[in-house]
């Protein structure tokens, strides 16, 4: 299953057989709103905090996600996923809820990658028959924690994104009908320097560029494998900084066939500076739109790159500088397009 260093070739290939995807208001105004299994007209999804919102967020993709595979609850083996909040709280007290064997997960924006790489394997070797993994975020917890509170109307640059509000699960299994999960290439820690936290894609970007080449060179496959190549949440810097990166290592990918899921899912005009963010952002785009595109016989092979920046309050406070990764997954249909 160990192809090159450090990818995974999934010979059983593990089917996602079902997703939950909710959002807040501002993603119900966006251009993926249909998307979406449910969305909340307001960001305290009837919480009296913004973290407790959070929680509810995953509740429902997961329960989403269990109801439209015709399961329960306790069929679920395993649950993996995180979140950027403290100790990934909001993900734990979900699976509080749910009841589920739980593996917490921290990756920050990567998270959804990391999840489903793992997840992937464990299924691929009899580990589990059903299992949940997935990422969330909250605009208004995240801002609170990393930045200021949105009360506070602190002004951002330019290079600043918004978080997702937003919570994307996908439930893996050994059969069953549905995109497959192929293999995955777990990603390197790569720190260029960066200090700057309102400039997240500018640091991330050399950590996609190093996980895509290195799942490309270690499959020994061209770019023009995969139908769409996309990144979790560069945003408009990190993606033109990739690109570049990409044009000086002579690695082939075509712009039209990169994408990144920060510049999908918000429309023009709404105020997301460089474009979106979190760990919500790459677990809702592709566990709702890219794989719907997939169902509908739009894509067939999908290469999916979260990004994560690795820092924290307190990395921060110490002026460190900002550490990056990205964990790539492969995920292919066959089947029949569905209307």
């Amino acid at each position: 299953m160990l192809t090159g260093h450090r990818t995974w070739v999934f010979d059983q290939k593990p089917v996602i057989v079902s997703t939950g995807t909710v959002g807040g208001p501002f993603e119900a105004d966006g251009l993926l709103a249909d998307d979406f299994d449910l969305l909340h007209s307001d960001l305290w999804i009837n919480q009296d905090t913004y973290e407790k919102a959070h929680k509810v967020l995953l509740e429902e993709a997961s329960t989403k996600a269990i109801e439209k595979a015709g399961l329960q609850k306790e069929q679920i083996q395993f649950f993996l996923g995180g979140d950027l909040i403290n100790q990934i709280t909001p993900t734990s007290f979900a699976c509080r809820t749910l009841g589920t064997p739980y593996l917490g997960l921290f990756g920050a924006c990567s998270t959804s990658m990391e999840g489903l790489a793992l997840g992937a394997y464990l299924v691929n070797t009899k580990g589990a028959e059903y299992l949940l993994t997935g990422a969330s975020s909250h605009n208004a917890a995240v801002e609170k924690q990393f930045r200021y509170p949105t009360e506070y109307g602190g002004q951002k640059p330019p290079t600043a994104q918004w978080t997702v509000t937003g919570a994307g699960v996908a439930l893996l299994s050994s059969a069953g009908k549905g995109p497959r999960v192929t293999s995955a290439t777990i990603g390197r820690v790569i720190d260029m320097g960066l200090t700057d936290p309102f400039n997240m894609g500018g640091a991330m970007a050399p950590a996609a560029v190093d996980t895509i080449e290195a799942h490309l060179r270690e499959r020994n496959i061209d770019p023009s494998y995969y139908d769409l190549i996309v990144t979790g949440d560069l945003g408009k810097i990190g993606h033109e900084v990739s690109l570049a990166l990409f044009k000086k290592h002579g690695t082939p990918i075509k712009e039209e066939q990169y994408k990144d899921c920060g510049l999908m899912i918000y429309r023009d005009g709404q105020p997301v500076l460089a474009g979106a963010s979190g760990p919500g952002c790459s677990a809702t785009v592709v566990y709702g739109h890219l794989l719907n595109r997939m169902k509908k016989g739009e894509i067939k092979r999908l290469l999916v790159v979260a990004t994560g920046a690795l820092l924290s309050p307190l990395s921060f406070q110490q002026s460190e500088t900002i550490p990056c990764i990205a964990h790539a997954v492969s995920i292919e249909y066959d089947g029949e397009a569905q209307n």
